[in-house]
């Protein structure tokens, strides 16, 4: 993890802090109308587990509306600006706990000073959001296609101007659809500089797609212990993606909240039906917090086992099923009542 750690209104990023989750709301912010709806989408994005929120801030009458979404807001509230430095100061003075540039779209060195030192006069860290998108013209002209090398050579030249600004609480991000170099960018970046990472992979795609590409990235990264916080960018609900990032680092066992769903894929020997019941117990499962494991197996061959090693698990048989708690069986009942059964003892277990 990075050595150095800023303060994003309370939470901490870097220095050995937790790997953070965020996500960034997608009700269009340019309709003032649509304010209660942002305030409603971040409510459901906190109870998913998000830590910090990321608003965008395109125009005037967002800003008018931003002081408003961040007091109602129940985590810290991330101003996501380009191209206009006004929005920027705009969105500092409003009350955002961090502000996201990308310097290759706001080129003025005295626009980004006066940026720089407003923030420090705050106490706002700055994300520093180099894309491979949006790369500045002297360093696509330099390197002729958004290579690694390229957007670390842009990152570098943004890190050098803020440090001869003597600002310090940076987040850095230099994210790109490519998985190869995402991977190849990161690595560098953890080498080159002492600041919390903000791991992403944009314009992953769509759930299924984004999800498996956004994993191929992160996970090499985050298991040798680059990345400070990270977003798993989904085209769908902002909950969606942050139910993704939980499901990451639960895996590779770097954090641990709510349940984790072990259920097998099903084959000619499944006797119950494994994919309906495992998809309901996740749903009525979906607000504990705590973390558990359960287990949802379908036929004799590895349920037994893998069940009784969760917390709690299910083994099917034909039209029937065992339920177990730490590897002790509990009940064996018909199929149409294990689903109860197992949420009616978890939830006893575990009160909500």
């Amino acid at each position: 993890m990075s050595r150095r750690w800023v303060s994003v209104g309370g939470v901490r990023i870097g220095g050995g802090a937790p790997v953070r989750v965020q996500t960034m709301t997608k009700s269009r912010t340019r309709n003032t109308r649509n304010t209660p709806l942002i305030i409603k989408e971040i409510k459901k994005i906190y109870r998913a587990g998000a830590e910090l929120v990321r608003v965008a801030v395109p125009d005037e009458e967002t800003l008018k509306d931003l002081p408003q979404i961040i007091k109602k807001s129940p985590i810290p509230v991330i101003a996501d600006v380009h191209f206009s430095p006004k929005l920027a100061l705009g969105a500092i003075e409003a009350g955002a706990a961090k502000l996201r540039i990308n310097p290759g779209n706001i080129r003025s060195k005295r626009d980004l000073k006066k940026i720089a030192m407003t923030a420090k006069d705050r106490g706002i860290p700055i994300r520093i959001g180099v894309n491979s998108g949006s790369l500045p013209p002297a360093v696509i002209k330099r390197f002729k296609h958004p290579t690694a090398e390229a957007m670390i050579a842009a990152l570098t030249e943004s890190v050098k101007l803020f440090e001869d600004f003597g600002f310090a609480d940076l987040v850095l991000a230099a994210k790109s659809s490519d998985v190869r170099i995402t991977i190849e960018v990161y690595r560098e970046m953890h080498e080159l500089f002492g600041y919390p990472l903000h791991l992403g992979v944009t314009e992953a795609g769509l759930p299924f797609e984004s999800a498996i590409r956004s994993t191929a990235a992160m996970a090499p990264l985050l298991l040798e212990g680059i990345g400070d916080t990270i977003r798993i960018s989904l085209t769908g609900p902002a909950e969606k993606e942050v139910e993704a990032c939980w499901e990451l680092l639960r895996s590779l066992g770097l954090r641990e909240r709510g349940v984790k769903l072990i259920a097998c894929p099903g084959c000619g020997r499944t006797e119950i039906d494994i994919q309906k019941l495992a998809q309901r117990v996740k749903r009525k499962l979906a607000r504990i917090n705590r973390p558990l494991s359960v287990a949802v197996m379908g036929c004799v061959v590895n349920g037994p086992g893998e069940a009784k090693e969760a917390d709690y698990g299910i083994a099917g048989g034909k039209d029937k099923g065992i339920i177990f708690r730490k590897g002790e069986v509990v009940a064996t009942l018909p199929e149409s009542r294990l689903l109860d059964a197992l949420i009616s003892l978890i939830k006893k277990d575990h009160p909500e």
